[in-house]
């Protein structure tokens, strides 16, 4: 018999488990950027192919989510997240093989397997943590964003020590570890899980989820991925060339954009369970988030604090966004389709934001015109939040 305390054990088994899973979802990603360099002499690469190396994964996140959601739907989130973490080390061990054909094969399937563990996460949230969605959701943001700051810090000391082979595929580990805990986690769950009962929102109104809501928050996570990736890729140049720093204290200045995201990631849970609505919690995230264009724009000596904010406010926004499709969501199966439809239509903007800034930024020969387009985007995509959570009073 299932004594109350044997389930409680269980959840938060699970949960450890999930954050292990989350840990693998962005690790994989930046850990080869700052061997690139590396990789691309080893391999012979051109450019193009180099940029592919980094560029793939997210066209997986915009062209694979659509089939991940229905792969999720027949197999059920459990043995996704599993057939997605495996997906994500075997990407890492071929990518890592030592041929052009391997790296680029390894790419799409770590890409790949990412995908699927992006759309059956938030499933397992919106089923098993309903009550806690806005927390873990957080907790998900931030274990991603730890994977990230690990891999992005390490890599080149490991590298430095084994090669880029080894140091590459040896985060693999991190998978690993997740394939052994989420294994352990859900052995004799039914399939399919717990049936989902819906619950009010963290501010007490009813749940709701319509095509509308659907359709601002991809427009906001549009704005919230093709700022962040743009941010990801061009953030050193433009301190590079605002502040004249060299390429290396470029680099360990843009670091914050991705560290501050952990403890962003638990302000909007922190600010929800202290009473805050989510409108307010979406204004003060995107508020946030225009400090980094309109800080580079007026006051660049200052970028540090710019960066730390922004960066602070990306890892908050991401669980603003998918905690409102957690909690307004009715079934799991409406949370699944909503969160597919987000993230398809947010990756797509995001796989373009690299080239577009850049080609911007040669066009225009400097950096204030890119930062308006970042600016841009960022205010269209607080308008479509505080569209997306307004909640209209009873009765009317």
């Amino acid at each position: 018999m299932t004594t109350p305390g044997t389930r409680a054990r269980g959840a938060g088994f699970l949960l450890v488990a999930l954050m292990l899973v989350a840990l693998n979802l962005r690790a994989p990603l930046t850990s080869l950027p700052p061997v690139v360099a590396q990789v691309s002499d080893a391999l012979a690469l051109t450019p193009a192919q180099a940029g592919l190396l980094t560029s793939v994964p997210v066209l997986c996140f915009a062209l694979l989510t659509p089939p991940s959601s229905l792969l999720v739907a027949r197999l059920g989130p459990e043995r996704s997240v599993l057939l997605a973490v495996v997906g994500v080390l075997a990407g890492e061990i071929l990518r890592s093989a030592g041929s052009v054909p391997a790296a680029l094969a390894g790419t799409a399937v770590l890409g790949a397997g990412i995908t699927v563990g992006n759309v059956a996460v938030p499933v397992v949230i919106a089923r098993d943590f309903l009550a806690r969605s806005a927390v873990v959701t957080g907790m998900y943001s931030a274990t991603m964003n730890l994977g990230s700051t690990l891999t992005t810090t390490l890599t080149v000391p490991l590298a430095a020590t084994l090669g880029w082979q080894w140091a590459l595929a040896g985060w693999g580990v991190l998978a690993v570890v997740a394939i052994v805990a989420w294994g352990a986690a859900i052995r004799g769950l039914p399939h399919g899980g717990a049936p989902r009962v819906a619950a009010p929102s963290a501010a007490g109104a009813p749940v709701q989820t319509s095509r509308r809501l659907v359709v601002l928050l991809c427009v906001a996570f549009s704005g919230q991925a093709f700022s962040y990736y743009g941010a990801t890729a061009w953030l050193p140049e433009i301190l590079h060339s605002r502040l004249g720093l060299e390429p290396a204290a470029a680099g360990n200045l843009s670091a914050p954009f991705q560290l501050a995201a952990i403890a962003g990631s638990f302000a909007v849970p922190l600010a929800l369970g202290r009473g805050a609505s989510f409108r307010a919690s979406a204004l003060g995230t995107t508020l946030a988030w225009l400090a980094l264009p309109a800080g580079m724009l007026l006051a660049p000596g200052l970028a540090v604090v710019w960066v730390s904010i922004a960066g602070a406010a990306q890892g908050a926004n991401f669980t603003l966004v998918f905690t409102l499709i957690t909690q307004r969501a009715p079934t799991v199966a409406a949370a699944r389709r909503a969160s597919a439809v987000v993230q398809t239509v947010g990756y797509a903007c995001a796989a373009l934001a690299p080239t577009l800034l850049g080609a911007v930024h040669t066009a225009t020969g400097g950096w204030d015109v890119p930062l308006l387009v970042v600016l841009a985007t960022l205010l269209v995509m607080g308008v479509m939040l505080q569209l997306a959570t307004h909640q209209p009073r009873a009765g009317r």
